[in-house]
């Protein structure tokens, strides 16, 4: 389960004492793989406040409530349970002069399976030659390589061009079968690496039988995933591709 770490600093604490911090990145995240990602944010003078009321955007200058704590960063931990984040938690220096908050994150959604039927909306799309169905898996500002084409498309219209062109040099059905399919998720981004066999006949009349390897980034987009990187990339070694076959 993910937990999110807010480190509160403490304005009239003494931290000529306190340890390194990075030490403790160092170990959560290298050696322990609990802490995925984090980042210090600047002090609280320079933050802005802003309310809407009664369609009026109202914007002050400061933090949202005056007081001697303040969050100084944060983590995001991938932990077992409670327990296990709050052991991490105390070991973070900024524990011995301020304060950790620890709150587990909601459990409202299936990032990696939205990740997966996304894929599999591809695949169906791509065997249709639907165009319009296989742009709607992508953000208008993706960039695509692909290697029949030895360019990078950047833009859904641009991908759309090339999937035009693309789909003019087979005939009939394309078959888009996963062979392998890997994913990491962290929070609003995700990657993917798969193996992707393509059949079709070409418009000279030959078979068109190629494995290639394809790499995604996603990004939330609101309440769904969309492409928003793909590199595309034939094996050197066909032999070993054909044998798996």
């Amino acid at each position: 389960m993910k937990y999110m770490l807010l480190v509160c600093g403490d304005d009239t604490a003494d931290a000529s004492g306190m340890a390194p911090v990075e030490p403790w990145v160092e170990e959560l995240s290298a050696q322990k793989s609990v802490r995925l990602h984090g980042h210090r944010l600047r002090r609280p003078a320079e933050a802005v406040t802003v309310r809407v009321r009664e369609g009026e955007v109202l914007r002050t200058d400061g933090p949202f409530a005056e007081t001697k704590e303040y969050v100084a960063g944060y983590d995001i931990l991938e932990c077992d349970s409670m327990e296990e984040a709050i052991e991490a938690a105390a070991k973070h220096p900024v524990a011995t002069i301020g304060a950790m908050e620890v709150r587990p994150f909601g459990e409202d959604e299936d990032a990696e399976g939205e990740i997966r039927r996304l894929d599999d909306e591809l695949t169906l799309a791509t065997r249709e030659r639907d165009i319009d169905r296989m742009a709607a898996c992508y953000a208008s500002d993706v960039e695509v390589f692909h290697p029949m084409s030895g360019l990078e498309q950047r833009g859904i219209d641009a991908f759309r061009k090339a999937q035009e062109w693309w789909f003019s040099t087979v005939t009939g059905p394309v078959s888009r079968d996963v062979l392998e399919f890997r994913v990491r998720v962290d929070e609003s981004v995700a990657f993917s690496h798969a193996l992707v066999r393509m059949r079709a006949t070409l418009a000279t009349g030959e078979p068109l039988d190629s494995t290639v390897r394809v790499t995604t980034g996603y990004r939330a987009a609101g309440d769904r995933w969309q492409i928003v990187h793909q590199h595309l990339s034939v094996p050197f070694d066909a032999g070993v591709e054909e044998a798996r076959s």
